[in-house]
């Protein structure tokens, strides 16, 4: 049957027409919801107003310990988690490009040859050569069903790309708190090799003692445990250090070349200091957060799929359109009246499906709910953490120096004990006393130490600070 012919005019006046509907999305507004937390921090002053936000100071800026910088670069260069989450990125864009091409026209090139015979008592051989050119199966999205799916694959496409910058953020953040963690474990394996000394030479001396019958078998029998319990601290220690590198060198994609590693108990003083950050406003998390951006792109994905089931409901509009020749002769194929065309506009309209369409609609907007209960519980989960590594770097730093002070006492108060033990006027339970409480202190010191540096890369962290934009930025449309 012969309807009108499709010129090329009235295919670009059904596009344009086409493209004007699809701009009526059937998709709830989207909104930003409120946050749900408190307006400030707990605890914390107000910021002045030209301090830089952590967001906005590279990486490179804030860790500025050239071992740390080549220990972060060579992660980035290498982990594998941050090149699943580039190619989680690409896989997306190119869904994004899939729904985004459902809009358009596919114009497409159809040759066929058939030859047969109907019957050994039919009139012989026939053949049908035909060839087309036409579009096959372009929904006309009269009711922004293709529109809201291709804003739902957008908004999957930039919340994996935020979550591709919340992954190298986690990697640099992981990295550097390695790092600080390796420096402590040396500094407290000179510690433990320094008192397992000291403990060899005063079981020495309290062995002499005891043969000369001048203390008991008890003294004897604590320096013996006091030694043992160092000996065994040091075997724990040197197990924890090397699981520690093995973590890092995972992180890294190579091994921790050792250059990046200082010895010696003092190995944390020389660390490049970290820049004191502004906390700013719970606000801001939204905007500098990957991982709250992540969350929010997935709500407004959600929103979206609320558009494409409300547009189920509506009657779907296809259009098949071709034209080319057809022949019973292939060297007649392209002679004059051959010409054949064909226009077929398709409508569906749903009528009874038991309750397919409503049973989509609802797992939509089920989906909504939960997309945004996933967004509130992210933007509680970073107030939080925000709000720790503050409170953290309230209290760290006269925590440590009350425990350096107390190193210093225990010192002082372990060589007094040492010197009236060999003067006969202390006991042996003194000089014991003296040393496990000074072991015990210096251990604190470092552990308090690194937990006061890796506060400092926690806040970094938390803050949205760690994001440096490649130079070959990734867009949907590329």
């Amino acid at each position: 049957m012969r309807f009108m012919k499709l010129t090329p005019l009235a295919l670009a006046s059904l596009a344009a027409l086409t493209t004007l509907m699809a701009g009526c999305s059937m998709a709830p507004t989207y909104e930003r919801p409120e946050a749900p937390v408190p307006s400030t921090f707990p605890n914390t002053p107000a910021s002045t107003a030209d301090a830089t936000p952590a967001a906005e100071i590279d990486w490179r800026q804030y860790f500025t310990d050239p071992r740390l910088a080549g220990l972060i670069e060579t992660a980035l260069a290498n982990n594998h988690d941050l090149r699943i989450a580039i190619q989680n990125i690409e896989q997306a864009r190119a869904r994004f490009r899939i729904e985004r091409s459902a809009q358009f026209p596919n114009l497409g090139l159809n040759a066929s040859m058939t030859r047969g015979r109907p019957s050994q008592f039919g009139p012989g051989v026939y053949e049908s050569d035909t060839v087309n050119l036409g579009i096959a199966g372009w929904e006309l999205d009269f009711f922004g069903r293709l529109q809201s799916l291709k804003e739902s694959a957008l908004a999957q496409y930039l919340a994996t790309e935020e979550a591709r910058k919340a992954t190298q953020i986690s990697l640099i953040a992981a990295v550097a708190n390695g790092w600080l963690t390796l420096l402590a474990d040396e500094a407290q394996l000179q510690i433990t090799r320094d008192t397992l000394q000291t403990r060899i030479e005063s079981q020495r001396l309290i062995q002499i003692s005891f043969n000369n019958g001048v203390i008991s078998e008890i003294d004897l029998r604590q320096a013996q445990s006091l030694t043992e319990n160092a000996r065994a601290t040091y075997a724990q220690q040197q197990r924890v250090r090397a699981q520690d590198e093995n973590a890092l060198a995972v992180l890294l994609g190579a091994p921790v070349p050792p250059e990046a590693l200082v010895l010696g108990a003092r190995a944390l003083d020389g660390v490049a200091p970290m820049a004191d950050l502004p906390a700013g406003l719970p606000a801001d998390l939204l905007t500098q957060r990957p991982d709250i951006r992540a969350a929010e792109q997935q709500l407004i994905a959600a929103n979206a799929n609320i558009g494409a089931a409300r547009a189920a409901f509506f009657p779907r509009v296809t259009l098949t359109s071709m034209i080319g020749t057809a022949s019973n002769d292939l060297s007649n194929l392209f002679d004059s009246g051959t010409k054949a065309w064909t226009f077929a506009p398709q409508l569906v309209l749903p009528i009874f499906n038991a309750g397919a369409n409503i049973a989509q609609l609802d797992s939509a907007k089920a989906g909504r709910e939960i997309a945004l209960a996933q967004y509130e519980k992210t933007i509680q989960s970073a107030f939080r953490e925000v709000a720790d590594a503050l409170a953290g770097r309230a209290t760290f730093s006269e925590q440590l120096r009350a425990l350096r002070a107390q190193t210093e006492a225990e010192t002082a108060r372990l060589k007094l004990a040492n010197l009236r033990y060999r003067n006969g006027v202390a006991s042996a339970l003194d000089l014991q006393d003296a040393q496990r409480s000074l072991f015990a202190a210096q251990l604190l010191a470092v552990q308090t130490q690194l937990a006061q540096l890796q506060n400092q890369v926690t806040l970094y962290k938390v803050l949205g600070g760690g994001w440096t934009p490649p130079e070959d930025a990734l867009s949907p449309a590329s």
